[in-house]
C-alpha cells in the first residue's frame, strides 16, 4: 500500500472493502459496477490498486442511504439530459474551478479530454479563466454557469439567449448539473479530498 494511497481520503479514512457494513457494501458494489468502468475509460482514478475508493466515492460510503439516492439522481440527470459531453464538461469544470475542488478538476479534466476539449481550454476552465475556442453553445453554457454560481442569479439577457439555444427543459437539466457539481465540490472541500497523484500507482487501475 503506497504512502500516496493513504493521503487520498483527506479528512476521512479511505475505507477498506473488507470492513464495510451491508449497506456500504451494496453501495460499493454499485459504484464498482457503474462508475469505475466510466473512470477507467477516461483515465482517472475512482478505485486504487487495493480496491479502496477515492474522491467523493469514498465519502459516499460514510452515508450510504443518502449517497445512493444522490447517485441515482446523478444517473437520471445524465440519462435524460441531451446536453453534449463538451457542454457538460464546460459546466462541470466551471463549478470545480469556482470551488477549487481538486479531485473534481482532476477527474473532469480527464473527462473533458475524452469529450474533445483542448488542453488550453481545459486549463482555462480549471483555473477560472474565460476559455477561448468554444462554440457558441459552449460559451453560453460557461457564461450561464459562471453567472449563476458567482451572482446567484442569471440576467434576463443571458437567460433569453440560453433558452433560445438550449430550450427550457435543457436549462432545467443544466441547472441540475450545476447543482450536482456544486454539491460534489462542497463534499470534496469539506473533507479536503485531494486529487490523486497522476504519476502514482493509484491511477493504474482507476
Amino acid at each position: 500500500m503506497s504512502e500516496t494511497s493513504e493521503l487520498v481520503g483527506g479528512r476521512l479514512a479511505v475505507l477498506e472493502p473488507k470492513n464495510l457494513e451491508t449497506e456500504q457494501r451494496s453501495l460499493y458494489d454499485f459504484i464498482d459496477q457503474k462508475f469505475v468502468p466510466w473512470s477507467q475509460k477516461a483515465k482517472f482514478a475512482i478505485k486504487i490498486d487495493d480496491g479502496r475508493l477515492v474522491g467523493p466515492f469514498n465519502t459516499f460510503l460514510y452515508s450510504p442511504q443518502v449517497s445512493t439516492a444522490f447517485l441515482e439522481f446523478m444517473e437520471a440527470e445524465t440519462q435524460f439530459s441531451t446536453l453534449t459531453a463538451r457542454v457538460r464538461e464546460v459546466v462541470t469544470l466551471t463549478c470545480g474551478a469556482f470551488w477549487n475542488a481538486k479531485y473534481e478538476l482532476y477527474a473532469h479534466s480527464a473527462l473533458a479530454r475524452k469529450a474533445g476539449l483542448s488542453e488550453q481550454t481545459i486549463r482555462a476552465l480549471a483555473t477560472g479563466q474565460p476559455p477561448e475556442a468554444l462554440s457558441v453553445d459552449e460559451t453560453l453554457a460557461y457564461d450561464f454557469t459562471r453567472q449563476l454560481i458567482t451572482e446567484h442569479r442569471v440576467s434576463e439577457d443571458l437567460y433569453s439567449r440560453a433558452e433560445a439555444a438550449f430550450g427550457k427543459t435543457e436549462l432545467v437539466n443544466m441547472t441540475f448539473l450545476i447543482g450536482h457539481y456544486l454539491l460534489t465540490s462542497a463534499l470534496l472541500n469539506t473533507f479536503e479530498t485531494p486529487a490523486p497523484d497522476q504519476q502514482a500507482d493509484i491511477t493504474k487501475k482507476g
